[in-house]
């Protein structure tokens, strides 16, 4: 076995623990536990002024963060996502009542495709959701210009994207608003939670006045809101987190230079690269198998499991092929052969603060191992 331990994809980056529980203390002696505490006003504002935006209202996760953007928007009938993607894109927009219309992504950026987006809008169309995948920009400006001509709202779930910069501009910064998701096995975490960004000074309000109820004052109600809250405990694992936030950075370079070294002579895989100089957070290591190896990616990811490597399918196998949409609607994936090929041969592979440069190559070298057995077994 390559590992005594279990190493994961996604196991959680953590700051300063002492300068964490601090903060904890802080919160117990004031007894303010929520309900925009003075930690989640103080992350805020520190996120706002670290992703170059007016507005960053924090949330108790970025599946809620969605749902709000979407409402805050005006969002109605149909809305365009991909189908790529992380099954709570299209959720959010399901639990809101719209319907999620599903375009292909590009085979080599794997975000999505704007010529795919203009095909699938429709009189019902309202709105374009844009993912920017494995924190790698979407095509900001091509889907920016498809809203324009059409009058379409556009947003972005950046989930993956959280300091990473397109063309010198912040992620965070592009459509009408973006989302992030601050969940525990993100490149930055809050615990759980999520937060949505903008500029709009009038859409930031309508997201405040949503994630509490609808109050604009101790016992005035003025819309029909939810609870989206980020707690106190969070807030502080977030500023703890942001001060550490270079350090995470630097060990997930590392981590990604060793697998390149790796897999830079190797036919059979090909592991998706990230220009560095942009900002990438370097948060996922994505390799795709070649065609001639394709066949065998689930055998892979099991012999991974049995050495201690819990390696991912993902987002296998789409949306589009999960419930309710597979039923909503069957023949949508003929119209996305691009999302179905990829899917078919992503696997990602762990790094992180947990994952040392030494257990990348060490976990590297295993994949290359076995798939050169798996095709001479073939023959």
């Amino acid at each position: 076995m390559l590992f005594d331990n279990p190493i994961y994809v996604g196991r959680p980056n953590v700051g300063d623990r002492a300068e964490f529980e601090a903060l904890v203390d802080r919160i117990f002696e004031s007894g303010w536990l929520s309900n925009s505490g003075p930690l989640v006003v103080e992350l805020e504002a520190r996120l706002a002024d670290f992703l170059g935006v007016r507005n960053c209202v924090a949330m108790c996760n970025g599946t809620v963060a969605l749902e709000i953007a979407a409402r805050a928007l005006g969002l109605t009938g149909e809305v365009i996502v991909p189908s790529y993607t992380f099954i709570a894109t299209a959720h959010a927009l399901y639990w809101q009542g719209l319907t999620p219309v599903f375009a292909d992504i590009a085979k080599e950026t794997h975000n999505l495709d704007p010529e795919s987006v203009r095909q699938a809008i429709t009189s019902e169309t309202s709105g374009i959701v844009g993912v920017h995948l494995w924190g790698r920009a979407a095509p900001v400006d091509e889907l920016q210009q498809i809203a324009s001509e059409h009058g379409l709202r556009l947003m972005f779930d950046a989930s993956h994207a959280f300091g990473n910069r397109h063309r010198g501009q912040m992620i965070g910064t592009f459509g009408e608003a973006e989302v992030f998701s601050f969940h525990a096995t993100k490149f930055f975490n809050t615990f759980e939670g999520g937060a949505v960004v903008t500029d709009n000074d009038e859409l930031a309000e309508s997201v405040r006045l949503m994630r509490n109820f609808g109050f604009v004052d101790f016992d005035e109600v003025v819309y029909p809101g939810t609870n989206g809250k980020m707690p106190e405990v969070s807030a502080a694992m977030g500023l703890v987190n942001l001060d550490s936030i270079e350090n995470v950075v630097e060990r997930n370079r590392e981590n990604h230079d060793a697998y390149r070294d790796v897999f830079a002579a190797e036919t059979l895989v090909d592991l998706l690269l990230f220009d560095q100089r942009s900002g990438s957070n370097c948060q996922y290591v994505v390799i795709e198998l070649a065609a001639g190896a394709v066949e065998y990616r689930d055998r892979l990811v099991a012999d991974l499991h049995a050495e201690n490597v819990w390696a991912r399918r993902y987002f296998w196998p789409g949306c589009h092929r999960m419930e309710p949409y597979r039923t909503l609607f069957p023949e949508s994936g003929e119209r996305l052969p691009n999302t179905v090929d990829v899917a078919e041969r992503v696997v990602v592979l762990p790094t992180g603060t947990a994952v040392t440069p030494d257990d990348c190559r060490l976990i590297g070298e295993f994949v290359v191992s076995r798939l050169r057995d798996y095709c001479a077994e073939r023959g």
